[in-house]
């Protein structure tokens, strides 16, 4: 505490010694602002004018993919970007997997209008998936840092990068909008919006979205409504006060988890038989009666044998049903108020609410109505209030900034089993919020309390050269606080500290016409979690108080330079790195994830990645852009895994990282022309590993979608902003591996943890646009 005031009261002199010697707008600030804003239909920005491998999307270019599409399918093409989902709509959580440069999901930062949305991991436990916490049309922009987010981004942890989405701009006139789109799988999807307009500086809109969709494969669907309200005002003098409130319901089915032999063996278009109880009953009994499942009861009398029905060949084959609830609440407060002409500054306040189950049929439990299945939950309660707050002036060629950032998380989780009667059908689903357990496994309650603080100058040398200096410190204390099922979990406290995490980074302008070349350094941490699931805590109190004193956050350390160009029609980045990961964490559970076995972690040692990426777009006449990228990655593991007497369990030194594809490529034609528009897609992925030792992988595929629609230009009455397009995914019907790691990754052999990615699937959408 003493360490922390003391910093946080130097910077905060230093803002106010900026303050009094305040005259005139600094030319680094103007360059910085100049820089952030993108061109007139552009809709791939590559970064200019910042210091590390930045790129961008604009809401044109995501516009390209299916309504309601996660904004991930359109950031997808950039360089380096691994986004896989089992559904088309990219938005089924259970599958939706995003890594850059090696690091997976849970090791990237993701912030929404600066509000910090966690690791953004299935079962999240510090904030919420942005398929929930946005409707996608109303996302403004994404920017990726592939390597290094910004000092000030709220996260702890953005270890390989981050991830901003910012929601759109209020129309400046009374409007409406709006989308609606069938397809396969009987797949109904709308959106609608209506904005107030300018009133005197007050702009309103409200917005609901609506999906219902069948699974690709076997029995269930997809639905969730979604409703977001947004307010600004413009204060005359200058300023901004902008609120939020967003909600969102979502329930979906889940697919089957398979592994290389369950596809050889039964297909890609296996699932669960979520239609079929009698017969989950019947392989149920059958598993219990040979003695597969643990604690099962058999349900007497007892006909079932021993014998699995063909195809089956084991009772995690398929299970009756599997499903995802979340129901969320997101809404924020911003005030952005310029205090001199020098300086300026933000706060923001958020508020986040979260209820949710993930619902498993079991075999492995019976249900005291004599059934051999019961339903198992993991159960989530989040409630998170925090504060944003920066202050920024400006001294001559200097650009000071402090940034502040304050959560306080209550999180409940539980595991709980729930009695299923009937001999037909079954009394409940998985997509309803459960009641009344009959057993619980365990019930824990965690607190997780973060500080972050960021101080950073942006100077101006001269005309062409810049350079960023900075460093950020956080401390985020976590508390196992309750255990209402006693002794089956973990209790104490534990935190993840560090007060001075640098960052500095270069550019220099070539000249006109002739790009910038940049670099940049960067340390970050990840931060430990508080849940049953994941960190520290997901273990018993014996092995909690015997990794305590030796497990060490994640850290990494990324080293990156790259050249940006702009010749004519053509612009594009080049960009190589190198990064050193240490203090690797590895959890590893036992037995198949239906189970729900405590996982173990450890600290492991250390990856080593090096690559380089491309990115370009180029105007090839008016009416068509090709836009194109390309990744080399070779990420791999420094040290085998030891046990406490230092002798080798498992040999992964120099194998590659699970889920880390050595290639990713992408190439794109669009043509727009007097209101006609199409688009063509081509994603390319070479193998990928998932077990530690490289033993078993899924091959490299190539994915093409395709677009084409028609918008009335200039038209008049109800015509006008009105069009119709009708989209393709999987042109070519690729029967394929979407997500690796579903169950998580193993160190050899094959694993029941990956989902097959969804056929060939078509769309068609009729558009009214503002």
């Amino acid at each position: 505490m003493p360490v922390r005031a003391l910093l946080l009261a130097g910077a905060s002199l230093t803002f106010a010694a900026s303050a009094a010697f305040a005259q005139t707008p600094s030319p680094a600030v103007t360059q910085i602002a100049a820089a952030d804003a993108t061109d007139d239909g552009e809709i791939i920005v590559f970064g200019r004018g910042q210091v590390r491998q930045v790129t961008e999307v604009t809401q044109m270019d995501m516009r390209q993919t299916v309504a309601g599409s996660s904004p991930f399918k359109a950031i997808e093409k950039l360089p380096g970007v691994n986004f896989q989902s089992a559904d088309p709509f990219g938005v089924y959580e259970w599958s939706t997997r995003i890594s850059l440069r090696g690091f997976n999901q849970n090791q990237l930062g993701f912030t929404l209008d600066g509000v910090p949305l966690g690791d953004m991991s299935y079962g999240n436990v510090n904030g919420l998936h942005i398929s929930r916490a946005i409707i996608s049309d109303n996302v403004g922009s994404v920017r990726v840092s592939q390597g290094a987010g910004a000092l000030g981004t709220a996260s702890t942890s953005n270890l390989g990068g981050t991830i901003e989405f910012s929601s759109r701009e209020l129309s400046q006139d009374l409007g409406v909008a709006g989308n609606f789109t069938y397809g396969s799988n009987d797949t109904i999807r709308g959106y609608a919006a209506i904005d107030s307009g300018d009133i005197g500086g007050f702009r309103a809109g409200v917005s609901y979205a609506y999906l219902n969709a069948k699974k690709w494969k076997g029995v269930g669907e997809q639905r969730s409504h979604q409703v977001n309200t947004k307010a600004t005002y413009d204060f005359a003098g200058g300023g901004r006060m902008t609120g939020f409130v967003n909600f969102t319901d979502r329930r979906e089915n889940d697919y089957q988890d398979l592994s290389l032999g369950m596809i050889n063996r039964l297909g890609y278009d296996w699932d669960n038989i979520s239609g079929d109880w009698p017969l989950a009953l019947r392989i149920a009994q059958i598993a219990a009666n040979r003695g597969d499942v643990g604690g099962a009861v058999p349900r007497l009398p007892n006909t079932a044998g021993t014998v699995y029905p063909a195809p089956f060949a084991s009772v995690d084959d398929a299970y009756y049903d599997a499903g995802g609830l979340r129901r969320d609440w997101l809404g924020g407060l911003k005030l952005e108020v310029p205090l001199t002409d020098r300086l300026r500054a933000n706060v923001q306040g958020y508020y986040h609410n979260n209820k949710g189950q993930g619902s498993w049929f079991t075999p492995y439990l019976a249900s005291p109505s004599g059934n051999g299945i019961s339903l198992r939950t993991t159960e989530y309660r989040i409630e998170r209030v925090g504060f944003l707050g920066d202050l920024a002036a400006d001294i001559g060629s200097n650009a000071l900034k402090l940034s502040l950032w304050w959560e306080n998380n209550d999180f409940d989780q539980a595991r709980r089993f729930y009695n299923v009667a009937g001999a037909t059908t079954p009394s409940t689903t998985a997509l309803t919020f459960q009641s009344n357990p009959f057993t619980s496994q365990w019930d824990n309650a965690y607190n997780t309390e973060t500080v972050q603080y960021a101080l950073q100058d942006d100077i101006r040398l001269t005309d062409a050269l810049s350079i960023t200096a900075g460093f950020k410190g956080q401390s985020v204390k976590l508390r196992a606080r309750e255990n209402i099922v006693t002794g089956a979990l973990a209790l104490g406290n534990i935190k993840s500290e560090d007060f001075f995490l640098p960052q500095a980074g270069v550019l220099y302008k070539l000249g006109t016409g002739a790009g910038e070349v940049f670099a940049n350094y960067t340390e970050n941490q990840r931060a430990f979690n508080a849940s049953a699931t994941t960190g520290p805590f997901a273990t018993t109190q014996a092995g909690f108080a015997a990794l305590r004193p030796n497990l060490r956050p994640e850290r990494s350390k990324t080293v990156e330079a790259g050249y940006r160009f702009g010749f004519g029609p053509v612009r594009g980045v080049i960009a190589g790195y190198y990064v050193d990961f240490s203090n690797r964490i590895l959890g590893t559970q036992a037995g198949a994830g239906i189970v729900g076995n405590p996982v173990i972690l450890a600290n492991v040692g250390s990856v080593r990645s090096l690559g380089v990426e491309a990115g370009l777009t180029w105007k090839v006449i008016d009416p068509i852009t090709v836009t194109a990228s390309y990744a080399y990655n070779d990420s791999t593991y420094r040290d085998n895994v030891v046990n406490a007497a230092g002798a080798v369990t498992q040999a992964i030194k120099g194998k590659l990282v699970v889920d880390s594809p050595r290639h990713i490529g992408n190439v794109e034609i669009a043509f727009d022309q007097d209101g006609f528009y199409a688009r063509a897609n081509g994603n390319f992925m070479s193998e990928r590993f998932f077990t530690y030792s490289n033993d078993r992988s899924v091959p490299g595929r190539a994915l093409f979608d395709a677009k084409v629609g028609y918008r009335f230009e200039g038209a008049s009455g109800l015509l006008n902003g009105f069009g119709i397009e009708g989209s393709v995914t999987n042109l070519t019907d690729k029967r394929y591996v979407a997500t690796i790691g579903s169950n998580g990754y193993g160190f050899s052999g094959d694993n029941q943890t990956l989902l097959a990615g969804a056929p060939r699937q078509w769309f068609v959408t009729v558009r009214k646009d503002f």
